[in-house]
Parts: structure tokens; sequence; C-alpha cells
């Protein structure tokens, strides 16, 4: 229930005038997160804001009482609207939340089963609620499941529930099946003088809409991003070696009945972690026809139809094989089915495919013959056949055009006074592609925490000089290392109001590392592999010391370092270690600037960086990306949330840099 609780937020209507903790008409509803930046909630709820815009209210920190507010918009309700003369909103009553920006939070399990609340006998309900001293309270509660209003392909099935007063801002908040440890509904309503009310069962988050278009990736399918978002999350936190608080998995497996079927608790998050890093089923008809192939399988039985791969791993839970050995070979089987399923060519990543086939290759060890495990090694080969013949294709980068060399670009330069502490002097110029520098502005003694005026008009005029319609020009911010931690991406003109980062690329070059023999022989090494991220300070989601500079020199010329740990206000260890990257000869490398505590689970941003440098196939095309990320952050797309702080250093030894000829102290 703590696990719940943390998870369980409050929805207000946005706008000025709002009191926290006033019991008024602000305060429209529960909701809880079912993924990172994702809340669940009830369609009468959520649509009562204004333009489809909330204020969301949570427990960020575990270890806090006090709340933060983020803003939200409804991005799905179904339905949208109450048809006029209706008495109350009709089933499903179902919301999603987006979070407009990124944020730590906890989140809930959300059943992976058909109708799981119609199995369970008692059920815990868990939401705000006006308390009597004027503020607002969590409450949970205990209801007994009594029947449904309409049958399971019922559009607007709802779950009958009494045994416990459901009181006003309940709706939208979880419901909890206790004996398996998983959310598997939303509170609906209430009877008005009654105990009990009624719940929608998550499963009717299936009848999303589906999009028109095919689904390559989960971005383009609401149900998937969501789902797919929930695994990973709660995969990442159980194979994670960070942080002390039990997981979600951990709970599960002290329970006497945990959901899953012949499959643990941490071993079914390890595997649905799994299959969410695989593209989504092309459609729900082609996943019905996968199970079809499995014996014993009515995946037909099960509604609302399974939707993703988690609903049709959930569907192998009811087979009427009895048998250990059966039941794992059947869960094998689905698994290897996944990876042959039809699929856009070259979609499927080498390694998730090969991440799946391990946990099919540990599990088939241990719990299947020989004769079965020789059938999977067969399928495996095919399918590894396959994947190798798409890596041979080349497929064209993604991220956006590369920075092109003969573009001119603004360079600021930013400098510290030795004579005035916590003082700095700065320099605006242009560098123009022919290798000239043209200085715009001089300045001094200003504070890092603001821009100047001087700074700001400075650079609105370099900008003019370089930006062209639809293609701004990139800034290069050049500091000491141990100014990287400048957000300098962050700042806001007077003439724009929009962070710069989001305007244009915004990339660190250093101020001590000039070109040098080994800093040229590395950026210009022929690009024979691509580009490859590295991750040289994390490891199993643990801070470590960035290797020594001979270590790192042995890293492949199409290394991208990554510092994962870096934080936003670095200490001199952390300076040291990205000295000695730069010391190595690198030109690029990645730096987190979010801070990262001792407990910070990171899997997530390990996994995109790897995959975002390796898709991009050239350096060049680095600066463009981190722009498109940051815009996707501003813009509040959720997909690129990871990415919130990220900073590119991007150092090309063949463009000069301006003359170091600051002011002197008198």
């Amino acid at each position: 229930m703590d696990l719940v609780r943390d998870a369980t937020v409050r929805i207000h209507r946005p706008g000025p005038g709002y009191v926290q903790d006033g019991p008024g008409g602000e305060f429209l509803g529960s909701g809880f997160f079912i993924a990172p930046n994702w809340i669940l909630t009830c369609a009468h709820v959520a649509m009562r804001g204004e333009g489809g815009m909330v204020s969301v209210w949570f427990k960020g920190d575990s270890y806090s009482t006090d709340l933060s507010e983020v803003p939200g918009k409804v991005v799905a309700a179904m339905p949208g609207s109450r048809p006029p003369g209706a008495t109350g909103w009709p089933a499903p009553d179902l919301a999603l939340i987006k979070l407009q920006r990124p944020a730590e939070h906890a989140c809930v399990y959300v059943t992976e089963r058909s109708e799981a609340m119609l199995r369970s006998r008692e059920i815990h309900c868990v939401g705000w609620v006006p308390s009597q001293g004027g503020g607002l309270l969590k409450r949970s509660g205990v209801c007994v499941v009594k029947g449904t209003y309409g049958a399971s392909d019922d559009a607007e099935q709802v779950v009958r529930l009494d045994g416990d007063w459901l009181e006003p801002g309940m709706s939208g908040g979880p419901v909890v099946d206790l004996v398996r440890g998983e959310v598997v509904g939303v509170i609906k309503s209430r009877l008005d003088n009654h105990q009990g009310g009624t719940a929608v069962g998550t499963e009717r988050l299936r009848t999303l809409k589906v999009p028109s278009g095919p689904v390559g990736t989960e971005a383009d399918d609401a149900y998937q991003s969501v789902f797919h978002a929930h695994d990973r999350y709660h995969a990442d936190r159980h194979n994670s070696s960070a942080g002390t608080e039990r997981t979600w998995a951990d709970v599960q497996s002290e329970l006497p009945l945990p959901p899953g079927g012949i499959l643990g608790p941490k071993q079914r998050v390890d595997l649905l972690g799994r299959l969410a890093e695989l593209p989504p089923p092309a459609s729900t008809r082609s996943l019905l026809v996968l199970l079809d192939t499995l014996p014993g399988v009515h995946s037909r039985e099960h509604r609302p139809a399974p939707r993703g791969w988690r609903d049709g791993l959930a569907a192998l839970y009811d087979t009427r094989a009895r048998e250990r050995v059966a039941q794992f070979d059947l869960v094998l089987r689905y698994c290897m089915a996944v990876l042959t399923a039809d699929r856009p060519a070259g979609v499927l990543s080498a390694a998730n495919a090969e991440a799946l086939w391990d946990w099919v290759q540990r599990v088939a060890t241990a719990e299947l013959p020989r004769d079965l495990r020789r059938g999977l090694d067969r399928e495996w080969a095919n399918v590894h056949r396959i994947l190798e013949q798409n890596r041979r294709q080349t497929r064209p980068p993604l991220g956006g055009p590369a920075v092109p060399a003969e573009r001119d670009c603004v360079v600021l330069e930013v400098e510290r006074q030795g004579w005035n502490p916590g003082q700095y002097d700065w320099r605006v110029a242009v560098a123009r592609h022919d290798g000239q520098m043209s200085r715009i502005r001089d300045g001094q003694g200003g504070p890092l925490g603001s821009v100047p005026d001087q700074l700001a008009a400075a650079l609105t005029e370099a900008f003019r000089e370089c930006d062209e319609p639809d293609s701004p020009a990139v800034l290069q911010v050049v500091v000491a290392a141990a100014l990287f931690g400048l957000e300098v991406d962050r700042w806001e003109l007077p003439s724009d109001g929009r962070p710069l980062g989001v305007v244009r690329p915004v990339i660190l070059r250093s101020s001590e590392h000039g070109p040098t023999d080994e800093r040229l022989r590395r950026w210009d090494a022929p690009p024979n592999a691509g580009t490859q991220a590295e991750v040289i300070d994390c490891e199993n989601e643990l801070r470590v010391p960035v290797p020594q500079t001979a270590q790192l020199r042995g890293l492949a010329p199409e290394t991208v370092p990554v510092l994962c740990r870096y934080g936003n206000r670095p200490d001199p260890g952390v300076t040291a270690g990205l000295g000695r990257v730069l010391d190595a000869g690198f030109g690029v490398a990645l730096l987190q600037r979010r801070p990262a505590e001792g407990e910070t689970v990171c899997k997530e941003f390990h996994r995109r960086v790897a995959e975002g440098v390796s898709e991009l196939g050239v350096r060049d095309r680095l600066p463009r990306w981190v722009h498109a990320l940051r815009h996707g952050v501003h813009t509040a797309h959720t997909e690129t949330f990871w990415s919130d702080g990220v900073a590119l250093y991007y150092d090309d030894p063949h463009q000069p840099l301006p003359r170091p000829d600051f002011l002197e102290a008198p």
C-alpha cells in the first residue's frame, strides 16, 4: 500500500488563485502514475480542466512529505465528453494525462491480466479527499467486488463495489488487489448515501483508439507508449543495483498468490521489460493470429482483445497445460514467436532481440529438456540470420542534418576573473566558415546566474548575422572544463523567450585543450564503424571513477564518451574525470547534468543514449540531434524526457577559437 500511495496523485484545475490544500472547486479528483510521466484517471475528472490542461500534485521524493506540482495535458479520454442529458459520465470513463515536463516519481504496477478485478474478492481503494480541517488527505478503504454492469464484451462494463464508503475526490484513484499485488482498476463513482460504488478495470485501456496508420514504433500508439514505459520502469528498478527500497517485484515475491502463472514476479518483470524493448505488434489481429499458433491458448476468450506483448503473455496464464515443463515451453514459444513476428524490415534491434534470446536461453537451460531446447536453438538461428541481413543493410542516419562546415556560427567565451571570485568576463563573436573571427562585443564583471543585458543584446545581434530561414546557427560556448556545468542552453533572451538550446544547437568547447596531434588523429580517423556511445562513469546504476587517460586512449575512434553522473554542480573529482576525457584526445562527449542521487535508476538514459548515438551514424549529426531532443523536452514530447539535462561537448580542432586577450586586472 505504501507503493500505491506514493504513486497516487491529486488533480486540480490550473490557473491563478490556486490554494494547494484548499478543498474548493479547484480540486478535481485523484489519479495515479501508471508509467513515467503518464497518469491514469477518470475522464470525468480530467475533462473538468481548462482546455485539456490540469495541475498535477504528487509526491516526488519518497523521503519527503512535500508535494510537487507539474502541469499535465489530457492526451486521451474515453469518451471525450458527456452526452447531452446524461446524468453521469459513460464508461469506460478513463483518461491519460501526460506531464508537460520531466519529473521524478513512483509508478504503480498495473496488471496485464484480463478482467483481473473480477477475479479479486477484496480490493483496496486509494484517493484524495477533502478533510474536515479544510485540507486534502489521502484515504484508503476496503471494498468487495459484487459483480458488473455489462458483460466482458460490453464497452460500458463497470464493476460493482460494496463494503466501504467511497468519498468525493476518490474518483480516478487506483484499485488494488493485495492478494496478487497489482493495480487492477480505477475508482469511477460512489453511491449516494450508501457504501460502495463502481470501478473500471485497467484492461479497458485496450480500447483506446487505434492509430489509423501503421504502428512501427511505440510512439505511434498511446497504449503501447504507456505500457512499454511501464514495463521498462519496473524491470529497470528490479534489475538495478542502486537503491535500498523494495520494488514491486520484491513485494510480489512475498505474496502467496503472485500474478504471472508459472513465472515468478522477478522472472515476469524481467521478461516484460525485455518485451517492452521490441517494436509492438503490428495490430491486434496479428497478435491474435500469433497466439492461435500456440497450443491450448484461447486468446479470443480474453476481452477486450490483447493489444500489446504484455497482454499476449497474460493470455498464457490461463492455459490448460498443467505440467511445469509444458507451461515453460509455452512461454518460451511465445517469446520466439514475438521475435519472428511480421514487422517492417530492419525495425527489430539486434541488441534487443539478443537480450530476449538470452532470457529464453537461460530459462530453457534451467527448465526444459534437451530436445525442446534444440528446437528453440534452430528458431534462434533463423532469427539471427535475418538480423544479420538487416544489419548489413544501409539505413539512413537519424537526427536531422549534420552541422555544415561552411556555415558561420556564434561563439560565446566565458572566463572567471582571477582577481574577483564569482565574477566572469565574456566575449561574443561570429566565427566565419573561412576561419576568420568577427568580434561582436566584450563584457566583464557579471555573475553566472543571470544573462547581462549587454550579453543578451550581443548574442541577438550575432544570431541575426548568422541565422538562415529554418536553419538557426550553432552557438559554441567556450569555457574551462570546470564550467561545463554552465547551462547556457537554458538561458532565455528577451527577444525570444525560449531557452537557447530549444531555439538552436548549443555545444560546449574547451578553452584549455587546444589542437594536438592526438586530438587531430582521433577527429580525422575514418568513421568505419559509425558512432557508439560508451558510458564511462556509471556501472550497474552506481557511480564509478572515469578511467585513467591511458585507458581512455584505448577506446575506438568512433566512441562517444558519456558521463552519466556529471550532475549540475560537478565536484573536483567529476571535473578531473572530464579532464581525463579531454586529455585523451576526444573531441565529442555527452554529459548528463541532471542531478543524480545515489539511488537514481539511470538504465533508461543509458539505453536511449546508446540507441540514439548508434542510429546517428556520423559524429556531425550530434549537435542537431541534441537540439531536437531539447526541443522535444520543451514541447512535452514524453519520449524525449530521458534526455532532460544532456549537454554536448563538441570541439572540432579544425575550427579556431577566439584569441585569449581578455582584459587583465589593473
